[in-house]
């Protein structure tokens, strides 16, 4: 998948873990799992805007494209 979520990535600048961001956004702990481990294919412009504030941050900081190779299949740039 092209787009990419830097959630984890951000956590680790900001030494919180999964519980503090659930905590400090209002998100369940199920969605700030499933967004720490990129398993999600779609996510709500609430949950942007809640980590965007919590984190200080814009959307571009917390998603990000990379573009896929031709003929690479899932590899990843």
């Amino acid at each position: 998948m092209p787009i990419r979520c830097r959630l984890s990535v951000l956590m680790g600048e900001k030494k919180v873990n999964q519980l503090d961001v659930a905590r400090g956004t209002g998100l369940s702990k199920t969605t700030v799992n499933d967004l720490y481990h990129e398993r999600v294919k779609m996510i709500a412009f609430d949950t942007l805007e809640r980590l965007c504030k919590f984190f200080g941050c814009n959307v571009g900081d917390i998603l990000t494209y990379v573009e896929e190779r031709e003929g690479a299949g899932d590899a990843q740039c």
